[in-house]
């Protein structure tokens, strides 16, 4: 077992013990790195691994206290299962208008982050001066490649600025990649569940797909070789840091692999990155890119998730794809791009991060402690370390009958069919926690539990 991890565990064991109280003030991370022989990042670590379990807040300027207690509920289950070629159906669309707190993954941008971007705004318009007569550069900005390469580099992952090309966010991104690397017919190995939105995109393209089975540490990478190894699967395309939906994160170990496996097989893995910087701490941790040697990871991410999905503005590492991606994009709109240029170069973006990861903390105990308290006995809930949602697992639901009902009531939710081209995740649902929770997300989260508790279940 990790060192950040025999220390976490010894954590826990004294609050159980009693020789820690809730509110109690922990010692700093240096003091604390001190006191038990290890480096600053063990410290880092093993903090960042209490407050991911609920165990321990951290309060901006305050320091780190132990959390209140809450309600102990179950993971999800992943039940392991043969991956086989599927063909999309059309089933993982979603076309209801509801537009609710819990429905759309999505971040609550809160005013402080407004009024900077305003600023930023500002200043770009003058920046770009008679840029703004010209079309956009294909590749895109250099400003803003620099400050990207420069964002990340802090965070350890180094990027070169040249190696960037901006897109009209990460969908945009993951759509030009795949329309590169495959063909129609061709299957794409996915994990299971998958975001729905990816699912939608990979229709529209007729890709078919192979859904990989997920692991509490990933996703069962044994598989994919297995595909890989006879030419079943043409591309890969995952989320590896707080998936969409089921909020794990591949461990480190699965991310050098998967990398290792794309290069070892001469397989295009694309990286879908939105949520890389949305930890509920102040670890970010590293993606599979960072691993990759030969250019088959093409890494995707934007900021639609970590400051506004309304920018449509992201950014791609092709790698050894670089030429034909370039060759298919048109350019972003060029004041958007100076802007959050200038956003990242004054350190507003990594100060709204900062407050972002403290939030998203925040609001997950609230949301995990109130469904905790009233979803059936017996249910499951992920309990993320980052990321937007939560998966919830509820034994005997319909969640087919449960989205008819909440179209119905006017809850917007998701529904674990969306994210699948299987039968499975029939009694399962996924909600976004990326708002407060105020009066009217615990209104939405009432509807939700009276719904379930209505709702028959499903016929044999």
């Amino acid at each position: 077992m990790a060192k950040y991890r025999q220390l976490a565990e010894k954590f826990i064991d004294d609050i159980r013990a009693g020789k820690l109280a809730v509110g109690d003030r922990l010692l700093s991370l240096r003091q604390f790195a001190r006191q038990h022989g290890v480096s600053l990042s063990t410290a880092v670590s093993c903090y960042a691994e209490l407050e991911s379990l609920g165990w321990l807040v951290a309060r901006p300027k305050a320091g780190f206290f132990v959390a209140p207690k809450r309600l102990v509920v179950g993971h999800p289950e992943w039940k392991p299962f043969e991956s086989r070629v599927a063909v999309l159906s059309g089933q993982h669309c979603h076309a209801s208008a509801l537009n609710g707190p819990l429905g759309t993954s999505r971040l609550f941008l809160e005013e402080t982050s407004q009024r900077a971007l305003e600023s930023s705004f500002r200043r770009a318009m003058k920046r770009a001066a008679a840029g703004l007569s010209r079309y956009p550069a294909p590749q895109g900005e250099a400003a803003l490649r620099a400050a990207l390469a420069g964002h990340f580099g802090q965070c350890g992952f180094a990027l070169d600025d040249d190696e960037l090309v901006i897109t009209h966010g990460c969908m945009d991104a993951v759509k030009t990649v795949l329309e590169v690397c495959t063909r129609p017919g061709d299957a794409v190995a996915i994990s299971s569940p998958c975001y729905n939105g990816l699912l939608e995109v990979l229709s529209q393209l007729s890709l078919r797909i192979v859904e990989i089975p997920s692991l509490e540490e990933g996703i069962d990478l044994d598989q994919l070789e297995h595909h890989l190894r006879l030419g079943t699967v043409q591309a890969g395309l995952f989320c590896t840091t707080h998936m969409n939906p089921q909020g794990l994160t591949m461990s480190m170990a699965q991310k050098q692999r998967l990398a290792q496996l794309a290069n070892r097989y001469r397989v295009p893995m694309i990286e879908d990155d939105v949520y890389l910087e949305l930890a509920h701490h102040q670890h970010v941790p590293l993606p599979a890119a960072y691993h990759d040697e030969g250019g088959f990871v093409i890494w995707c991410g934007s900021v639609s998730k970590s400051l506004s999905p309304s920018y449509r503005l992201g950014w791609c590492r092709p790698g050894r794809y670089f030429q034909p991606v370039v060759q298919r994009a048109l350019g972003v709109p060029t004041l958007m791009q100076l802007a959050l240029a200038d956003f990242i170069e004054v350190g507003a973006y990594a100060r709204h991060l900062k407050r972002t990861r403290y939030r998203l903390a925040e609001h997950k105990r609230h949301y995990l402690d109130y469904l905790a308290r009233y979803l059936p006995v017996g249910s499951r809930i992920s309990q993320p370390d980052g990321g937007l949602v939560l998966w919830i697992q509820i034994p005997g639901l319909d969640a087919g009958a449960l989205g008819t009902a909440a179209e119905l009531a006017g809850l917007d939710i998701r529904v674990g069919g969306l994210f699948t081209a299987s039968d499975r995740y029939r009694d399962c649902l996924r909600i976004n926690i990326g708002f407060p929770f105020d009066e009217s997300v615990q209104r939405e989260l009432q509807t939700l539990i009276k719904l379930v508790g209505m709702t028959p279940p499903p016929r044999e």
